[in-house]
């Protein structure tokens, strides 16, 4: 049979799309023709799929005309990955492959030039897209088949070389291979105490029981949080212990999370499928591609993708580049980040937990307090870096809070028990079960993602508690936004304490949490 169609696939971003790849070998001037706008890289597929069906002693028609269409025609490929596909299908429309074998069948790697396979990122991507469309057999990279296998009834099988793949094909004893190299992106480098972070515990901080309750509300809800004080107030601390508030993501997070990481080529294939939330924590001098995503050629997740489902702490906010700040108001908003391009548009999500830390002022020194104040700076300065963090980006965000240094007077309780992070993660995975059940039937998970609108019609607050948050509106204290914000926090705390749903002091605690007021001690109680 002179045509033989195998399937790959192409991605935009983190939608995939079924890729037919048939070949037609028939009499004519000799050469192979690539059609259906591949890119540079994919135009050298040919090159390498040659040499390496030769060198794998296989025969290559090379006095037939070969063509190759990826279809459908108007999409745009790029990437190595379609080699394996391409290679098979030549093969099987000049004979040497069954083409029976190839029904519901994927095929996803880049080939050497002496017919090995080499990994490819976003394999576990490219898998779910192929089992979407009825795929239920993929080969793919010998590393990578434990990422591939992720996906639910789903035949895999790991290969290390062109040869092995035709064996398989056609029913034959399949050769040794060389191993295949992992993903030239995998972690090579580790050092004592890069996991110091899993050592950490809530039990570590004196006092500071306001922002401790805050920081339980924000990790029941998933709410985004500004911590704001002076340097050595612990805004750091406090951030770095929130991961060990999370409970471990469900089977569909850990999904999603393990697809960003596979698309963003960083996924280790040793580790399998990620269960924890992970903790992402950029420099300042980070660029906007590395924050937001995107990059030459194809677009890569950036960190605000890649702790989905988890949290990105952005210390130092105000040092942050102008654009990475602006940009951050869609992914503070609406969970996602698109990122559009000439030819492409691109979605990425992006639905974890933002913590923004800043001091009052570039020295760190700032009070309120004038008499306490040991600020340097221009008064200017001073108004020109808070600046950076009101406004837009700050009308976002769920939660505020105020920190203060530690005082002479703040010595801890040596008969008190402080804590620990575990007792406070049993609290929050309660409170997420709470919403986990409310929402069963809807497209979000928790309440920081409720829409407006929803929470107005089926989930309405107390007509007291209402009045509270409208005479805040109508005072200018707070923004309709601000509105939809306090709604989804009263939430939260009215799931930390076990309730059917807020009343007023619950909307009076979530105002102050709005706010950045500080709570009063009723304010501070769970649910026993």
């Amino acid at each position: 049979m002179p045509v033989a169609t195998t399937h790959a696939v192409s991605l935009n971003g983190a939608v995939g799309h079924l890729v037919d790849v048939q070949s037609d070998v028939s009499p004519g001037q000799a050469g192979l023709t690539l059609v259906g706008r591949p890119d540079s890289m994919l135009h050298e597929a040919p090159d390498r799929c040659r040499m390496a069906i030769v060198n794998s002693g296989l025969t290559w028609p090379a006095t037939k005309r070969i063509t190759v269409l990826l279809s459908p025609a108007d999409l745009l490929k790029r990437g190595t990955h379609f080699d394996l596909a391409v290679a098979v299908s030549v093969l099987a429309a000049d004979g040497a492959v069954p083409t029976d074998a190839l029904e519901a069948t994927a095929f996803v790697g880049e080939l050497t030039l002496d017919g090995n396979l080499r990994a490819v990122a976003g394999a576990l991507p490219m898998v779910l897209a192929a089992s979407e469309r009825g795929v239920r057999r993929v080969f793919v990279p010998e590393p990578q088949a434990r990422e591939a296998a992720m996906v639910p009834d789903m035949e895999v099988f790991g290969m290390r070389s062109l040869a092995q793949v035709v064996a398989e094909l056609r029913g034959e004893e399949v050769p040794e291979a060389p191993p295949v190299a992992p993903m030239s992106g995998a972690r090579l480098l580790s050092w004592q105490g890069e996991d110091r972070l899993e050592e950490t515990d809530m039990s570590d901080l004196l006092g500071m029981e306001d922002v401790r309750f805050a920081v339980e509300v924000a990790a029941a809800g998933g709410h985004h949080l500004l911590l704001s004080g002076p340097k050595g107030s612990g805004k750091t601390s406090v951030a770095e212990r929130i991961p060990g508030l999370l409970p471990d993501l469900t089977r569909s997070e850990s999904l999603e999370l393990t697809a960003v990481h596979s698309l963003a080529g960083v996924l280790d294939p040793s580790s399998g499928m990620l269960v924890r939330p992970p903790f992402s924590a950029p420099h300042h001098d980070a660029s906007k591609a590395s924050i937001i995503g995107g990059g030459s050629g194809a677009v890569r997740p950036g960190e605000v993708s890649r702790a989905h489902a988890g949290v990105l702490f952005l210390d130092e906010f105000p040092l942050f580049r102008s654009d990475v700040i602006e940009a951050l108001r869609q992914p503070l908003e609406s969970g996602d980040v698109t990122i559009a391009r000439q030819e492409e548009s691109v979605t990425l999500p992006a639905r974890g937990m933002v913590v923004l830390a800043c001091n009052p002022c570039p020295c760190g020194d700032w009070t309120k307090d004038q008499r306490t104040s040991r600020c340097q700076c221009a008064p200017r300065a001073v108004r020109d870096y808070q600046l950076r963090v009101t406004g837009p980006v700050a009308d976002r965000v769920d939660i505020t809070r105020n920190l203060r240094a530690l005082r002479r007077t703040d010595r801890p309780d040596p008969l008190a028990l402080p804590e620990s992070s575990a007792a406070i993660r049993a609290r929050v995975e309660d409170a997420r079960l709470r919403q986990a059940d409310r929402f069963a039937r809807e497209s979000w998970r928790l309440n920081a993602h409720a829409p407006g609108p929803a929470l107005r019609d089926r989930w309405p607050l107390p007509p007291p508690g209402q009045q509270l948050i409208d005479e805040q509106v109508y005072s200018g204290v707070i923004s309709r936004r601000g509105a939809t914000r306090v709604h989804r926090v009263a939430w939260t705390v009215a799931d930390l304490r076990r309730l059917p749903a807020p009343g007023v002091a619950e909307v009076e605690t979530a105002l102050r949490l709005r706010t950045g007021d500080a709570l009063l001690v009723k304010m501070l109680e769970r649910a026993s």
